[in-house]
């Protein structure tokens, strides 16, 4: 019998673009998907942007628009990126919408009568010049235990200490730079505690992976804690009912989105949503990262208990990206755009990649981008694109383009490949594609190996017809290759369908064979990987950075073990030289927003820079005559706007907070600083 499932991915915040960091979690999920209709399931597959909160509204203000075009824009981003990646949902939509704002007031009521949400009052910081509550990313000050300046209202990236914004020394609203005062107001709290059990039995029962609930224990055994559900205005986002000014809190209104977005689809298809999201005939499955756990794994299963909703099957969680083993870094430029990929490199690589690597596990994976393109040179284009481009050529343009039937030795080398069906099916489905791709590159050895020992291009010159039957084999193997292959490489396949002139194929398919039938010309399946352009698009993101400055104020998200940098020596820093510099010219540089043109004296030796920091320097030509500290041998970097030969210290969150490290005005320029 086949199943009923419906899938959701976590919600994409709206304030900022798709990276390749964000498209292992979509890619994941759309792989998994796409195996269960290949599978002959039924899966429904939904999405949204999450699109309410303080930073949203911030970064519209920040344009002078309103949130709401603000909104539009990234949405029309973003369902462009995951297009351009062959992800299929079946619904994609947004969290500001009547659907949801429905159900997030049903699923409040609920837990309301159920005595589950109780008031309270807090303190918290009000910026009077900006007139709003500042939620704990928007203030900056000193660690109140290590003392280390500039960190977040709620944790410190120093020391790693979480602490309340009151705590902060010397704390300032990160938006306009000015102190907050204190002021009391009552919120809404949801008593996670009074789930504790449910959700206990719910972990018990297998929702998670093993290391996941080891992690959730531990948050059991500190004890759960009461939830802020509310913000106090102004704030883009649902008021809450009976309310004036006091809005739910992005998090309560984000996961309500899955739901929202799948009764959005039940309408416009006449379905029962009751049924699709609550019934008994479908399975639930999410798709998260590591980041939010404490989220999804706790919050949100309450929220359903406490309103009648149902829990999911199981949480699926993922680990994070490194590059070339370290995180995501712009200033390498490996901090990778989904649509800068997509300039360069065909997004069907990334998919291969990152299904080769990809397990059911927390761990985070690697995109080593030499391996990256050693790994679809030799797999993808040299093994299995390579047994279709030796084969079809040779049918159409001299055996009239007909296939014969397979021969005996033809069924021997197919029954290995069929063989692997069910372990590749059962691996598909426990998300180790990791071990699909293994097989299926093993599967593409034995094949390769079969046209070795029959050498078609030889026997085509003295007997057709064998070499007839040889390549009818040939094809029958790219068939079950590309069925095992399909859930990864939608496209690579569906040209292999057209080719062989079939419907499209499903795992049903495996066993059939192709015989006595024309096949058509051959399409060009997959071209080699050149190092250069892999170059080009790094250099290009590393400009993107250098332009676009640092990356967008995101939802608060608890983050867990994430990988520093790769350490350096004390041998390595000892190379970097800092100088007294003289600023000798600042000029705006035309055709970007948050760079300077600078003309640094170091000595005699002058040196062209381009810096992130006109949002904090609004007047450059006051910088003339400043005395600031410059790593003055730093490798030059041909940039859009010229050449930068070296980098000025600054410290800052970004934006209009960026502070230029300045330097005694009795130092002489060129004098080193140790």
């Amino acid at each position: 019998m086949n199943r009923k499932i419906v899938v959701t991915s976590a919600l994409p915040y709206a304030n900022g673009p798709i990276h390749i960091g964000h498209l292992v979690e979509y890619l994941q999920t759309d792989i998994w998907v796409r195996f269960q209709k290949a599978n002959g399931n039924q899966c429904l597959y939904f999405c949204a942007d999450d699109t309410h909160g303080t930073p949203i509204m911030i970064s519209a203000r920040k344009e002078g628009i309103e949130p709401e075009e603000l909104i539009k824009r990234i949405y029309a981003e973003h369902t462009r990126d995951f297009a351009d990646f062959h992800i299929q949902f079946d619904n994609y939509y947004s969290t500001h919408s009547e659907e949801n704002r429905q159900l997030s007031s049903q699923i409040f009521k609920s837990l309301s009568d159920k005595g589950s949400i109780v008031k309270g009052e807090i303190e918290q910081a009000y910026c009077e010049k900006d007139k709003m509550f500042l939620p704990d990313r928007f203030i900056r000050g000193a660690c109140p235990k290590c003392k280390s300046e500039n960190q977040y209202g709620d944790s410190c990236d120093s020391c790693g200490a979480t602490y309340q914004p009151t705590d902060l020394i010397e704390p300032v609203c990160s938006n306009c730079g000015t102190k907050p005062v204190i002021k009391k107001s009552i919120h809404y709290f949801f008593r996670l505690a009074d789930f504790q059990q449910q959700l206990k039995d719910l972990m018990a029962s297998g929702y998670t992976g093993k290391s996941v609930a080891n992690k959730l224990e531990e948050w059991f055994s500190a004890g759960l804690k009461d939830w802020d559900i509310s913000r106090d205005g102004p704030y883009f986002g649902f008021k809450i009912p009976g309310e004036e000014n006091k809005y739910f809190y992005v998090w309560l209104d984000a996961p309500i989105g899955y739901m929202a977005s799948c009764k959005n689809y039940c309408e416009k298809n006449g379905l029962d949503f009751d049924k699709v999201w609550n019934g008994k005939d479908y399975e639930l499955y999410h798709f998260i990262g590591k980041d939010i756990m404490y989220f999804h794994a706790l919050f949100w299963p309450a929220m359903l208990m406490g309103s009648g909703f149902k829990v999911a099957n199981r949480l699926f969680v993922h680990g994070f990206l490194t590059v070339n083993g370290v995180k995501m870094s712009k200033s390498k430029g490996t901090f990778i755009k989904a649509s800068t990929y997509a300039k360069h490199l065909d997004p069907e690589y990334l998919r291969y990649y990152y299904a080769s690597k990809l397990t059911d596990g927390v761990d985070d994976i690697d995109l080593n981008l030499e391996d990256f393109v050693a790994k679809v040179n030799s797999d993808l284009v040299g093994k299995l694109a390579n047994l279709a481009s030796r084969s079809v050529p040779m049918l159409t343009g001299k055996l009239n383009a007909m296939l014969s039937s397979v021969d005996t030795a033809g069924k021997e080398l197919l029954n290995q490949l069929t063989a692997a069906k069910n372990q590749i099916i059962d691996d598909y489905e426990k998300l180790d594609f990791a071990s699909v791709i293994r097989q299926i590159t093993a599967l593409a050895d034995i094949a390769n190996k079969y046209v070795e020992v029959n050498q078609p291009w030889a026997t085509i010159k003295t007997d057709p017809e064998k070499t007839r039957t040889t390549l009818t084999v040939i094809l029958n193997a790219v068939k079950v290759l590309a069925i095992y292959l399909k859930p990864v490489l939608p496209v690579f396949v569906e040209k292999i369908e057209k080719i062989l002139d079939v419907s499209p194929l499903t795992f049903a398919d495996v066993e059939s064979l192709l015989e006595n039938k024309k096949v058509n010309e051959y399409i060009r399946l997959a071209e080699r990987v050149e190092k250069q352009k892999v170059d080009t698009m790094v250099e290009e993101s590393k400009n993107e950075s250098a332009v676009n400055g640092s990356e967008s104020e995101q939802k608060p998200q608890v983050t867990l073990d994430e990988p520093l940098e790769a350490e350096c020596t004390i041998d390595d820093f000892k190379k970097v030289d800092l100088r007294v510099a003289k600023v000798l010219k600042a000029e705006k540089v035309t055709g970007a927003d948050k760079l300077l043109h600078l003309e640094l004296d170091i000595g005699g030796l002058i040196k062209n820079v381009f810096a992130g920091i006109s949002q904090a320097y609004p007047e450059p030509e006051k910088l003339v005559g400043r005395l600031v500290i410059c790593c003055a041998n730093l490798q030059p970097r041909k940039m859009k706007f010229g050449v930068s030969e070296g980098m000025i210290l600054a410290a800052g969150p970004g934006g209009k907070e960026v502070f230029m490290l300045g330097i005694d005005s009795g130092a002489k320029s060129g004098q080193r600083v140790h």
